[in-house]
């Protein structure tokens, strides 16, 4: 991670990993912020004594591994545990590491002449290859060619688990791991160039010794698909994307590779439907929009309503789209909802995303223009060409993480609901509600009318998975208030909030949504600790999904907030999407 976050220093790493959670709660509720900010930042700078064995580190991949020196290639010695060297790519993403290290031991198994085929395994996001027992010496060799190669590293595993260090291939303990083991976990280490984003072993390909037994192949380990194969079970070829939901099936080609036909066939939990994605943004800096919006005077009846950092633009946009392709590859499109607006970074030209005006969602055009964010929501269900499930994301939404079209969907097409600890208040409508408990309030009389059940809950501010299907029934079962909220401006006190609450409960309520659960964090620009909270976000990067919102502010601080907050996501995110033009792309 970055050198400048003290959050990712390898010392406040070993600190966590070796002082239990319970006993670091104690210590920092009695040891004041500012001085624990303080003794993390000496150790980061103490961290820097580090450089000159990374230096020396440094000076023995150039001797070892001069042709990746060139015009296209470099490397770079890693800090903290493991003493790594990472290639450093331009592009570097989980997908494409996933990809490059099966291609890796896929081509050197099939130069050395060693029988293989792909097996699902555990996990999504590494590739799994079954080889014989038999075949381990040539293995061996196979990998001790691979570290003349490149940088490849190797670790045992125990179950789906990884265990014990990570070591060179070809190195001494490379080969005592090699010779032992039942399960290796292959790969190389990616690094973006300015070492922000460093991606390894998690995005590996796993080498299962299959032992021969009364003429079958046994597994060393559980997977998804059998505990045996026949000695000559015929090999068929697939693509990629057959075996894991991380692969994109339905928007891009991904390179084929050998298998056995138990391995080969779509399995019950597999989502095999296209889901899109669609973002809501607005520019509240854009004077056009001002003034249309100033045009109808009073904004909304509570003061959150009105407050402008609701509208403020801080690239969210263009760093919640980086997120979505580095880390749901899977998508088949996006579909950016706006008024009469464009990024001005936006590459309009790609064919995954469109931009959808707001007068291609409202039917009637006495609604517009409208400023209500629930009322734009309850027309997201017109956008022509939308896949029957779909993600909706606001810009201030980002995927942390890795994701499956699983984490969000079940294969029965049922939508996934992650309810939020916090509650819908329970007294009645009051004129001092805000705007989402006022909502959430007229939700709940809805239901309650409805089903004979009164939510408690609210939702996560994260992604959330819809059907175009019951959005359409919820517009014709609740007419009068979903026409009522379309129509209203501004936010109001009479509005519903669809794709954010109503839905999730409806669709429960209808058979078609289960409740699930989802890593997730919320931070708020305008809270004191934002800074730390950013750097351990950074530092861990454990997240499936996150929001960074800002409803609050007094617009004194906004640009700090602003150039901390871009800091932050400029090293979260540090490759550029498809979706920027390459000339005005921002690092």
């Amino acid at each position: 991670m970055s050198m400048g976050n003290p959050e990712a220093s390898a010392a406040v790493g070993a600190y966590r990993t070796l002082v239990p959670r319970g006993l670091r709660r104690r210590i920092a509720r009695r040891v004041p912020l500012r001085l624990r900010m303080a003794l993390k930042g000496l150790l980061r700078r103490l961290h820097t004594v580090n450089l000159g064995s990374r230096m020396v580190r440094g000076i023995r991949a150039r001797r070892r591994w001069p042709h990746l020196f060139g015009p296209g290639e470099h490397l770079a010695a890693l800090a903290g545990h493991g003493a790594r060297i990472a290639l450093v790519r331009p592009t570097v993403s989980p997908l494409g590491l996933r990809e490059a290290n099966l291609e890796l031991v896929v081509t050197a198994l099939e130069e050395a002449g060693v029988d293989y085929f792909a097996v699902r395994g555990t996990s999504e996001f590494r590739s799994c290859l079954a080889v014989a027992e038999p075949d381990r010496h040539r293995v061996e060799q196979v990998l001790a060619s691979c570290s003349d190669r490149s940088p490849v590293y190797l670790r045992a595993c125990r179950g789906a688990a990884a265990q014990g260090r990570t070591v060179l291939a070809g190195s001494r303990r490379g080969r005592d791991l090699a010779h032992q083991a039942a399960v290796l976990r292959v790969g190389m280490v990616w690094s973006d160039l300015a070492g922000s984003l460093v991606l390894g072993l998690e995005h590996g390909c796993d080498i299962e010794f299959w032992r021969p037994e009364e003429g079958r192949l046994l597994a060393p380990r559980p997977n998804r698909v059998t505990e045996d194969v026949a000695l000559d079970e015929p090999r068929v070829a697939v693509p990629v994307s057959r075996l894991t939901g991380f692969a994109a099936l339905h928007t891009r080609r991904t390179r084929s590779v050998r298998t056995i036909r138990p391995c080969a066939d779509p399995l019950p939990e597999d989502v095999r439907f296209p889901i899109d994605v669609v973002y809501t943004w607005v520019d509240g800096s854009d004077p056009n929009w001002q003034r249309r919006r100033g045009a109808y005077g009073e904004h909304g009846y509570h003061s959150e309503s009105a407050n402008a950092a609701r509208y403020i633009s801080r690239d969210e946009l263009r760093y919640s789209l980086r997120a979505l392709e580095q880390n749901a590859p899977w998508v088949r499109h996006v579909h950016l909802v706006t008024d009469r607006q464009r990024p001005s970074w936006l590459n309009e030209t790609h064919p995954r995303i469109t931009v959808v005006d707001h007068s291609e969602i409202f039917g009637d055009p006495a609604a517009l223009p409208t400023f209500n964010s629930h009322a734009i929501e309850s027309r997201l269900h017109h956008i022509k060409g939308l896949s029957e499930h779909f993600l909706y994301f606001n810009d201030d939404m980002f995927l942390g993480s890795p994701v499956t079209p699983q984490d969000f969907f079940l294969s029965n097409g049922m939508t996934r609901t992650f309810f939020s600890p916090s509650q819908v208040p329970r007294w009645d409508p009051s004129p001092v509600d805000r705007p989402v408990d006022a909502a959430g309030k007229n939700n709940r009389r809805l239901l309650q009318k409805h089903f004979g059940t009164a939510i408690v809950q609210k939702l996560r501010h994260a992604p959330y998975a819809l059907r175009r299907s019951v959005l359409e029934e919820i517009e014709r079962e609740f007419a009068e208030e979903h026409r009522q909220t379309s129509h209203s401006r501004f936010r109001s006190a009479d509005d519903i909030s669809i794709p954010s609450s109503l839905y999730h409960y409806y669709a429960y309520f209808t058979g078609r949504a289960v409740p699930s659960t989802i890593t997730f964090a919320y931070l708020d620009l305008a809270k004191p600790e934002i800074q730390r909270r950013l750097g351990i976000l950074l530092a861990r990067r454990d997240r499936q999904a996150f929001c960074i919102n800002d409803t609050l502010s007094d617009g004194h601080d906004v640009d700090r907030q602003t150039e901390m907050l871009k800091t932050f996501l400029r090293a979260y995110y540090p490759v550029p999407s498809p979706f920027e033009r390459k000339e005005r792309a921002a690092r």
